[in-house]
């Protein structure tokens, strides 16, 4: 174990000599690195390769190649991977977490939920896969006569590019489905955060993943993306809206496909019947959570004027008494932001809302002794739409307080927004909170919970509606997108023309008269 000048001890997994091994599988002929840094200090870890366009190519071409022989395996022996490599990230979920933390900065409760995400993807699609995959035999236009069959192809190569937030989850986990329907990956991880996906990509290959089928490069979005997207069969991008937009762009330009989860400003609403103590729960972790750099995090909290100074009096209590600090072990409740840059966007929300009249009811502000990047957990109130922070993502641990006179009002504010990503709605009454949450503009809402529910369940798609995305990951949706489809039909006779000398007008009556049998019968 490295002790840092903070007087941390390090985990033992993130030895010099190991970290260098996993970024070995870098590909960097550009000669240039990134310094891969420890949050909670600052200090150089390692330094990162960063990815040439040639490099790029050449993943690419390596990932096709490789491809060509994975879409051939039966599916049977394909998913046979990911029933081992389940064992092999749970087993190692603790090395992961330390990884996360050194190169995130997060809270290890955080971490070893982050852990656990891939596995909990594998698990799912591993039941769902089979079924999704299969060719399936629909009926043609004339019955017993044609038939049409559909079957789901690989895309080919997917290009994924993972941000530095949740760098296991999503680097891991969104290429978990690609792979299982036949497809190559190239990674393009956040230069912050690419020591976990690293891993992950070496636990995948001990449990049986062909090698040069994942591949990885890095770099600046600006010296990688177009490479990148210009090479792939489909996209997948999780980060800001204005990088989705130009990735979009670029895909629609090629003629391929993408998935963006996008921003968010996330609104909650305490109905007046929601139990206060536990919406205000709720909220520290729906605000503070992963030091609030969660996409689906809460930002506006719409509250009842009749239960106003309740809550706002019991969520400060709590933020005031979250445990905040840097450690590799499981007290700290709330940690670090990823980097100074970082800390400086968060502290120009907060000082442009002060400046413009808000006031801040608790944080507010850094604290460097704790270490570079961290900030304290910060509850607003008299925030406003000419404010940076009411309308524009903050992506830390800030958070507004907005009184509602009516239910139809608190819909209308939580729906006042660009984005729509997360929506929390919280009631006694969870019929009437589930009228409210059908109203609200989202992808995604949670009812008495602020965002955990809706991510985890697997089973449904999780994406953003308005400028908070396009597609989805998680459900049918989340394998199907990286398939294409082709419609294999057949005629068994020669039945969709008139026949030889038959009467045009009578071929026509006869059609007709088919498709209103057809409709009388339900056969179509």
């Amino acid at each position: 174990m490295t002790l840092t000048p903070l007087g941390l001890t390090r985990p033992a997994s993130a030895t010099e000599a190991f970290l260098r091994q996993l970024v070995a599988r870098v590909p960097g002929s550009s000669g240039a690195h990134w310094k891969l840094t420890e949050v909670y200090t600052g200090e150089t870890l390692v330094e990162l390769p960063q990815s040439a366009p040639a490099d790029i190519e050449q993943a690419f071409a390596s990932a096709r190649e490789a491809q060509r022989k994975w879409a051939a395996t039966p599916l049977k022996q394909r998913l046979a991977v990911f029933k081992r490599a389940h064992a092999l990230f749970v087993g190692n979920a603790r090395t992961v977490a330390d990884l996360i933390q050194v190169e995130s900065g997060k809270n290890r409760r955080m971490a070893i939920e982050e852990s656990c995400d891939p596995p909990m993807v594998m698990s799912h699609y591993l039941r769902r896969a089979p079924k999704l995959l299969a060719p399936v035999r629909r009926g043609g236009p004339v019955p017993l006569l044609t038939t049409s069959t559909e079957i789901r192809r690989p895309k080919g190569v997917v290009g994924i590019i993972a941000p530095w937030n949740f760098p296991f989850a999503t680097g891991i986990s969104d290429a978990v489905p690609a792979l299982m329907a036949g497809n190559a990956v190239v990674l393009k991880p956040d230069n912050k955060t690419a020591l976990s996906p690293l891993y992950g990509i070496q636990l995948l290959e001990k449990a049986g993943l062909p090698k040069g089928l994942f591949q990885v490069v890095c770099g600046e979005g600006p010296d990688v993306g177009p490479t990148l997207i210009d090479n792939a069969d489909y996209v997948m991008f999780t980060g800001s809206t204005a990088t989705g937009k130009v990735i979009g762009e670029r895909a629609g330009r090629n003629l391929i496909g993408c998935c963006l989860e996008l921003g968010g400003k996330n609104p909650m609403i305490v109905l007046p019947d929601a139990d206060i103590g536990q919406a205000a729960q709720g909220a520290v972790f729906g605000a503070f959570g992963n030091t609030g750099q969660i996409c689906m995090h809460i930002e506006r909290i719409y509250l009842p004027d009749s239960r106003y100074e309740e809550f706002k009096k019991a969520f400060v209590a709590k933020a005031e008494a979250l445990d905040v600090r840097a450690a590799y072990d499981f007290g700290p409740e709330m940690g670090s932001l990823v980097s100074v840059d970082h800390l400086r966007r968060v502290q120009s929300h907060v000082d442009d809302a002060v400046a413009k009249g808000a006031t801040v009811l608790c944080g507010g502000k850094p604290r460097p002794d704790l270490g570079p990047a961290f900030f304290e957990p910060t509850i607003l109130e008299g925030v406003t739409k000419d404010m940076l922070c009411g309308v524009t993502e903050t992506f830390g641990p800030v958070v507004a307080l907005h009184k509602y006179r009516t239910v139809d009002e608190a819909v209308a504010l939580a729906n006042d927004t660009d984005y729509g990503l997360n929506a929390s709605v919280w009631g006694g009454d969870i019929g009437a909170a589930r009228t409210v949450a059908a109203r609200l503009e989202t992808g995604n809402v949670n009812i008495n919970d602020s965002l955990a529910t809706a991510y985890a369940a697997k089973g449904t798609p999780s994406g953003g509606v308005k400028s908070s995305g396009v597609g989805a990951r998680h459900g049918d949706q989340g394998l199907l997108k990286y398939t294409d489809v082709q419609n294999m039909a057949v005629l068994k006779k020669q039945v969709m023309s008139p026949r030889p000398g038959q009467n045009y007008e009578k071929y026509v009556e006869g059609m007709l008269s088919g498709l209103r049998l057809m409709r009388k019968l339900r056969i179509r």
